[in-house]
């Protein structure tokens, strides 16, 4: 079922929702790595022309980036959790946990590494911009 168009779809409430998170997420973490380009592309810029604002506006950037990857990886574990309560309804759980195998695997770890690293990186450049600003402003009074 295509996550994106349930309208006459009949399904249960359950699988709706399940369809909803998949949905969700699977546009949160795209979302989060074109934040994370344009985010490397600003801060090239503003490390070459030393622009306070610029700085700001990359650190900015990269922290609602952390922010987007916060969610998806939130919903992923939300929706991996619905899932296997939705198959132990539908197939029972003796022989659920015979068939199934759950791991999160390589994928949510590289998601919190993501989102750690996007969350330093912006702190760096919000303090960047912080300190450039200060420098500035002594140039000035001296």
């Amino acid at each position: 079922i295509n996550p994106f168009w349930q309208e006459n779809v009949t399904i249960s409430d359950s699988s709706r929702q399940l369809l909803t998170m998949h949905g969700t997420f699977v546009i949160l973490l795209p979302l989060s790595l074109i934040l994370m380009v344009f985010g490397a592309m600003t801060g090239f810029l503003s490390f070459l022309l030393r622009v306070s604002i610029l700085l700001l506006l990359t650190g900015t950037l990269f922290l609602f980036g952390a922010l987007v990857t916060l969610a998806g990886i939130g919903t992923y574990i939300a929706y991996s959790a619905a899932a296997f309560r939705e198959a132990v309804c539908l197939l029972g759980e003796e022989a659920l946990l015979q068939q199934v195998d759950i791991r999160f695997g390589w994928s949510l770890a590289l998601g919190w590494v993501s989102f750690v690293t996007e969350l330093l990186t912006g702190a760096a450049f919000v303090a960047a911009a912080r300190v450039l600003s200060l420098r500035r402003r002594q140039d000035q009074a001296l």
